[in-house]
């Protein structure tokens, strides 16, 4: 029999970004016993890589934002595959999350009249990112965490979920392991919060931290809830290519919301060759009217560089693939010409991008108010996940609630720059609240022993392998480079029907890998044990884009470039059959009621 630490709370939150801490925090005000799982050390959730800033219409800059502005953005930003409900809730609810966050104490950038200070983002009409410098994550994490240690939470660092537990078809709690010494713990909780992140480290190249291995969403699919939209990957527009050890290092999306420009290899600003036509309208057609735009003119249009993350990775990718493309296979990126329009533009460049001045200083010995950086896509972010109400977070399992990234609907088929941000306070308040409220109403759970001692066996079969198996890391770097070349930026039915073929042939070899040692401070353990959630999100990942034959926001089919007007009808859903398969439905996106279908009217122009 297994040994393990037994810790009982009313709500456990697994996950300790900005969502989980802020799931943590309301559910600790309620007097409710809560705990914290991270799998790093508190305060260092990949939400501190977050840095261009929250979206929230709070019309700081300019007076015509709002939240019915906000809304429309989002949802054409989805190309109105995004839970409706869920959409509506953070526009409206997202100012008065960032307003509660400054009254915790996080630090805007201010107006010179004393207000929070917003910047221009991708895919939003107004400046609507309240911003700390390119910090603004790092502040965040900083403001949260240093409210909720006051709130009477359990915090439980360096431990890894590896598996829920069930009381019938109720949440009992979660079967994890300290990665210091490997020690197994149990927790048993009334309700569980899902607030776990993405899946960026299934891919090579990806601006993810180590623990985006897709725990929330694989653990959600081992205790047969669904999955939704998991085709749906947004690869970032901007990430650094140069060095190799620091390649898909983010380039944040407001180095071009300050006035940063896209060349080619011939210093041609090519994203105004090919604008789409539902953004023509709002979308400068020369470059001096977009200069404008960046420097708070509200008669300018915005420039293209700040059209959706979707359209401009893929223009990127057109200048490499027709040879236009930088020494590294990438493309330009400027923030150094604004010399010619601002007398002072080194120190407004350092002021207002301060982490990419020091990132690319240290990493690539590159003065950006000087020369340009070399940049291109970058695994980023995925808008699929955990299918949920889009009122209380619950998942389709009673006392299971997810938010954040590891959260589908809000984004639908792509996700504007600065919604992730907000998305973690409005939903991760709401998966606080209404998990504290399942929590008052239930006994405390109870779930059989059987379930313990197998998810014991399960973690520690590596060892009984030893160092004669294979090893994970070999499987891990297949399976990257596998989803990198078949199922990223541009597919095709060939080759993700070659990667589903591969994801088999991984599939066996990571339930055959072996580590040698013990259980304290191993590292090829704990990749051992990633490598099952990896294999799951994979196979969902490359199922879903194989299914949906259209083009639409983060998901791009050579095969099928357009979109296809029945393909805007549906959310694909993944759950787990009988037999342990992966089952694939459609589930018909309901109707939006007459007032919301009229604001997008109001503001498709």
């Amino acid at each position: 029999m297994a040994e393990y630490q037994t810790v009982d709370h009313d709500v456990l939150i697994i996950g300790a970004g900005g969502a989980g801490l802020r799931a943590a925090v309301e559910a600790a005000s309620t007097g409710l016993k809560v705990g914290v799982v991270c799998k790093s050390l508190l305060g260092k959730a990949h939400t501190v890589m977050a840095e261009g800033g929250v979206a929230a219409a709070m019309a700081n800059v300019d007076d015509r934002d709002n939240w019915k502005v906000h809304f429309a953005d989002t949802m054409r930003g989805g190309q109105y595959l995004n839970n409706w409900r869920m959409a509506q809730l953070h526009a409206q609810e997202a100012p008065a999350r960032v307003n509660e966050l400054e009254a915790w104490g996080a630090l805007f950038d201010r107006t010179p009249d004393g207000r929070i200070l917003q910047r221009n983002f991708g895919g939003h009409r107004y400046p609507r990112l309240a911003h700390v410098g390119d910090r603004t994550g790092l502040e965040m994490i900083r403001t949260l965490q240093d409210h909720g240690i006051h709130s009477g939470m359990d915090v439980h660092m360096e431990c890894t979920v590896l598996e829920l537990l069930k009381d019938g078809d109720r949440i009992a709690g979660a079967f994890a392991y300290d990665r210091e010494r490997g020690r197994f713990k149990v927790f048993r909780a009334k309700a569980v919060v899902m607030a776990t992140g993405g899946i960026g480290r299934a891919f090579n190249i990806t601006s993810n931290s180590w623990e985006y291995t897709g725990d929330g969403q694989a653990l959600e699919d081992l205790a047969v809830a669904a999955l939704q939209d998991m085709e749906f990957v947004q690869f970032h527009p901007t990430g650094m290519i140069w060095p190799p050890s620091v390649r898909g290092i983010l380039v944040t999306e407001g180095v071009r919301g300050e006035g940063g420009v896209l060349r080619n290899k011939d210093g041609k600003r090519f994203m105004f060759d090919n604008i789409p036509d539902n953004y023509k309208p709002q979308t400068a057609d020369n470059e001096e009217e977009g200069w404008r735009y960046t420097q708070g003119d509200k008669s300018a249009r915005r420039p293209p560089e700040l059209l959706t993350r979707d359209h401009v990775a893929r223009m990127i990718v057109r200048e490499v693939k027709e040879g236009r493309g930088t020494p590294h296979g990438g493309v330009y990126l400027d923030i150094s010409w604004i010399k010619e329009k601002l007398p002072n533009a080194t120190e407004h460049i350092k002021k207002k991008l301060p982490s990419m001045y020091h990132q690319f200083m240290q990493l690539a010995n590159i003065d950006i108010t000087k020369e340009a950086m070399e940049i291109g896509p970058t695994t980023h972010y995925v808008m699929g996940g955990i299918r949920v109400d889009g009122d209380t977070q619950m998942s389709t399992i009673p006392g299971l609630y997810a938010a954040g990234e590891c959260a589908a609907g809000l984004h639908g088929a792509n996700r504007l720059g600065g919604n992730s941000l907000s998305d973690l306070l409005v939903f991760g308040k709401r998966a606080g609240q209404y998990a504290s409220e399942f929590a008052q109403s239930q006994a405390a759970p109870s779930f059989d022993q059987e379930q313990v001692e197998a998810a014991a066996a399960r973690a520690l079969a590596p060892f009984e392998r030893g160092s004669n198996a294979e090893g994970p890391y070999q499987v891990q770097e297949s399976l990257q480079t596998t989803m990198q070349n078949l199922v990223g930026i541009v597919r095709t039915a060939s080759e993700m029907e070659r990667a589903l073929e591969e994801l088999k042939v991984l599939r066996a070899r990571s339930e055959k890998v072996g580590v040698p040692g013990n259980r304290e401070y191993n590292p090829g353990w704990h990749t051992a044990l990633d490598l099952r959630h990896l294999m799951i999100v994979s196979e969902a990942v490359a199922q879903s884009a194989l299914a949906r034959k259209e083009s639409r926001g983060g998901h791009f089919r050579d095969d099928y470039p357009d979109k296809d007007p029945e393909f805007a009808t549906f959310n694909h859903v993944i759950q787990r059959g009988p037999n342990g398969e992966m089952q694939l439905s459609r589930a018909i996106i309901p109707p939006m009621p007459d007032d919301l279908q009229a604001i997008i009217k109001e503001n498709v122009s």
